[in-house]
């Protein structure tokens, strides 16, 4: 069989093969997916990849597969995993933040202000993918960020470091990296000026280092053979479906609920209202991350969260038969009522995520009176909402999930209204079109509405 496409996912314990045909004419098709262990313990990611390619075979019932390119999206290998150093957490620190979490980073360490002996020798224990060094808006405070630059240029860790900090500091920072092992990367200051957020360029670098590491990561050395596009952060691919549609839909947020982690991608401007009151500027296209929040590997937190009477009264279960299905917790639940305690575990897992990743009003009470103002991601104006993870693409109740949402704001969250409209990337390939897009935007957008089912 003759195919346009291959998009590989590569994670950290599966590798998700997504054939895509009719990708250079007016309609293209999803073909169909195939898995596999991801062999990254193996000292070759080939195998894996090559079995998910064997796995797709067997589903479509063919002999053989031939392609035009295989491209990819990968979370193997531990992810990208970046620090985060700037002059003030609320202005610079938070826009480096910001920017890398978009690009799909695993942010491990953030620091404000000019790095202690904590500071470096958390860095090196850390070990890090990558280094982000921000501090000052333009033409304002220079030290910090260089003072950072020479303690972190002497450590010599061979590890990239990203610039995107006061641009009057560019040259001074270039010769600080000239003799180091360390291959700098200047973009442009992720906060220029005083309220003003410019963090697309060093998502864009971001993504591209990644690219860089994870071909030389532990298993990945010979991915080349056979992946023969661009390879992006999962996370970072699914931002990036996440914007494609919403040139399309308008405001929107992704929810993304796998076995580990709670991802909420949104692409909104908020209201003209909340933003005249807003206390700190907040990026049109935000992802939070919240690595406690998932319903396999993080599962006790959220029992913890909700608490095992509410549970057990939720589930109409015993005590013993609560601690039963705990006990026995599985990745995929097969039993009735595993179904349904997973389906629980989701529901809180993405209220929980939501709610750490909107803002809220706050009054402030001075000589004058109250005062309100708004702080933290205006999510008001959103008028879709994206389910997909592993979790709410094959729940059967995933619909009744989304819905209850929006009946979660205690009046004083910028959470989405009631008259939301839900949708389910119901082939689970935001992630594959996410990356697709790059090349084929158009195709990507057909695919994602398809996978949405809407017109």
């Amino acid at each position: 069989m003759k195919i346009d496409i291959l998009v590989a996912e590569i994670g950290s314990t599966t590798t998700v093969i997504n054939a895509f045909d009719g990708i250079h004419g007016p309609c293209p098709m999803f073909i169909g997916q195939g898995q596999a262990p991801t062999s990254v313990l193996e000292g070759d990611v080939n195998i894996g990849l090559k079995d998910a390619i064997e796995d797709l075979k067997n589903n479509l019932k063919i002999d053989s597969i031939d392609y035009d390119e295989l491209i990819a999206t990968s979370s193997a290998a531990g992810g990208l995993r970046m620090t985060v150093h700037g002059l003030v957490y609320d202005m610079t620190v938070r826009a480096a933040k910001e920017a890398a979490l978009g690009a799909g980073a695993n942010i491990k360490y953030i620091t404000s202000g000019k790095l202690r002996k904590t500071d470096i020798k958390k860095i090196v224990e850390i070990n890090p993918n990558i280094i982000l060094i921000a501090g000052g808006v333009d033409y304002g405070e220079r030290d910090t960020a260089i003072y950072n630059s020479q303690i972190i240029a002497e450590l010599n860790l061979n590890v990239p470091v990203i610039y995107a900090g006061n641009i009057e500091n560019q040259e001074e920072i270039k010769e600080i990296f000239a003799d180091s092992k360390s291959e700098l990367y200047m973009v442009e200051n992720v906060y220029p000026k005083i309220d003003e957020l410019n963090i697309e360029s060093t998502r864009k670098v971001i993504q591209d280092v990644f690219e860089s590491h994870i071909i030389n990561a532990p298993g990945m050395e010979k991915i080349r053979d056979m992946v023969t596009g661009p390879i992006l952060p999962t996370p970072g691919a699914v931002m990036l479906s996440s914007q494609l549609l919403y040139e399309e839909l308008g405001d929107l947020l992704t929810l993304d609920v796998g076995g580990a982690t709670t991802d909420v991608h949104s692409v909104t401007e908020g209201s003209e209202e909340v933003s005249r009151i807003l206390i700190n500027p907040e990026p049109k296209a935000k992802r939070t991350v919240e690595g406690d929040l998932g319903v396999y590997v993080n599962m006790h937190n959220i029992v913890d969260i909700v608490g095992k009477d509410k549970l057990k009264e939720n589930l109409s279960v015993s005590l013993e038969e609560l601690e039963e299905i705990i006990a026995n917790h599985k990745p995929i639940p097969v039993t009735k009522k595993e179904k349904k305690f997973v389906e629980e575990l989701t529901y809180h897992a993405v209220v929980v995520a939501l709610k750490r990743h909107s803002g809220s009003y706050r009054h402030l009470y001075g000589p004058n009176g109250k005062r309100t103002v708004a702080e933290g991601k205006d999510l008001t104006q959103v008028k879709y909402i994206v389910g997909t993870g592993g979790a709410l693409t094959r729940l059967s109740r995933r619909m009744d999930i989304m819905r209850k949402i929006p009946k979660n704001n205690n009046g004083m969250e910028l959470l989405p209204n009631e008259d939301v409209i839900m949708l389910i990337d119901n082939d689970y390939i935001m992630a594959s079109l996410g990356v697709l897009s790059i090349k084929y935007p158009e195709a990507s957008l057909k695919l994602l509405k398809n996978s949405l089912e809407i017109d």
